[in-house]
Order: structure tokens, then C-alpha cells, then sequence
């Protein structure tokens, strides 16, 4: 896979970073240790065929805070992008949640930019046609998130590609997102009603303009 965009990080962050994100992909458990070893090759040969990844495995705090934890703002670009891939199955969880806390310690981040997603742990969309309690307002804690999301920067096309994988191009119904043909995660029904969806989209978008304009890339394939 050629492309003429220039990264802003060596092989070894990107490592690092793809494995940060499978790290939180994993976070539930619903990978066999024959779907973990097919997700593996398949990231390497696709995602990144010139980066020595190795065996893919959870990442631990320590070994992220190493190749990363020298640059904020790469830090923060990668908390960004983890917060992404926890929510894009439309429920976080306080798995998810233990794990991102943990990488916001270790990259020196402060952990308050994850207590409004902690909103989102007990967040119940309101049904259509029922009345709205007008003292309760369970997405406004989110603002401060929202905007923090979407300063996200795309420089990296391998970083773009497992976004565009693992954030669907659209869900107007339940359905599961598959990584090469392998589950990822499950999105349930009416998932507009994540209360970040519109994050999630903003950030497929920048990743298939990063992909098309920067890096001349065919993305049909991502549409």
C-alpha cells in the first residue's frame, strides 16, 4: 500500500500506537486467541506492512509511556484516538474506562478529560416521544469532551486506516463491525444516539480526506 504523505512518527510510535488501540478494541474480551492471531497478521500485512509489529498484544501503561510519552502533543493526539475506538461500539464500559485511565497516567495526561465520558456509563438515550425531565441533562457534561475530541489530528495513514476501519460508515441499524472479515465490535441499534456519534463521523471524515488528499489513497474501500 503506497502513500506519499509524509508521517509525523517513526515505525516504532506507530507500533506502539496500534497496539494502544487494539488494547482498548480488546478491552471487553471477545476475542478467541485464533481471532487475535488472524487480527494480528491482517494489521500487519494491511494496516502497516513496513512496521515490525511483532506480536500484537495489549500493550501494558509502561511500554506506551516510553515510545510516546516524550511528545503531549502525540500523547494527547493518541488519547484522542483511544477515546475514539472505546466509544465506537456505542457503549463504554468501565473496563475501557480502567485501561484509559491508566494510559492518561502514564502519558502524563491529565485523567479529568475521562469524567465526563464516565457520564456515558450510565447514559440511557430517551425514548422517543417521552418526556423530557428538564432538570436532568446528561449530554451537557459531554462539551468539554466534544471539543477536546474534535482538535484530533490526522497525520499518520496507518493510523487512519484503523480508523476507518473500526468506525463504520453509517449504522441505521444493529449490526457488527468486522475488521478484515473478523469482529471488532458491536454496534447497537439507533446508534446515533451515542452521544458522541458525531465525533466518531467528524473523525472517519478527517481520516478518508487525510487518506485521499494527502495521501493520494483509493478509499472507496473505507465507503
Amino acid at each position: 500500500m503506497v502513500s506519499t504523505a509524509q508521517s509525523s512518527y517513526t515505525d516504532e510510535q506507530i507500533a506502539v500506537w496500534l497496539r494502544g488501540l487494539l488494547t482498548i478494541a480488546w478491552a471487553d474480551g471477545h476475542f478467541d486467541p485464533e481471532e487475535q492471531e488472524l487480527i494480528n497478521e491482517l494489521t500487519q500485512n494491511e494496516l502497516a506492512p513496513k512496521v515490525e509489529l511483532g506480536e500484537i498484544e495489549k500493550i501494558s501503561p509502561q511500554e506506551l509511556s516510553l515510545a510516546l510519552g516524550e511528545d503531549s502533543a502525540m500523547a494527547e493526539n493518541f488519547m484522542r484516538t483511544a477515546v475514539m475506538v472505546a466509544i465506537a461500539d456505542g457503549v463504554y464500559s468501565s473496563s475501557e474506562d480502567e485501561i484509559l485511565h491508566d494510559f492518561c497516567v502514564a502519558l502524563e495526561l491529565p485523567p479529568k478529560i475521562l469524567e465526563s465520558l464516565r457520564v456515558t456509563l450510565n447514559y440511557r438515550p430517551t425514548s422517543p416521544g417521552a418526556p423530557v425531565n428538564q432538570t436532568e441533562q446528561p449530554t451537557e457534561p459531554l462539551k468539554p469532551l466534544r471539543e477536546w475530541l474534535d482538535h484530533l489530528e490526522v497525520q499518520d495513514p496507518r493510523v487512519a486506516r484503523f480508523l476507518c476501519k473500526m468506525i463504520p460508515p453509517q449504522c441505521p441499524f444493529e449490526r457488527d463491525v468486522k475488521l478484515f472479515g473478523q469482529k471488532v465490535v458491536h454496534i447497537p441499534p439507533m446508534c446515533k444516539l451515542n452521544p458522541l456519534y458525531d465525533q466518531l463521523v467528524g473523525l472517519r471524515f478527517r481520516a478518508l480526506t487525510y487518506l485521499a488528499d494527502e495521501c493520494q489513497e483509493d478509499v472507496t474501500k473505507y465507503c
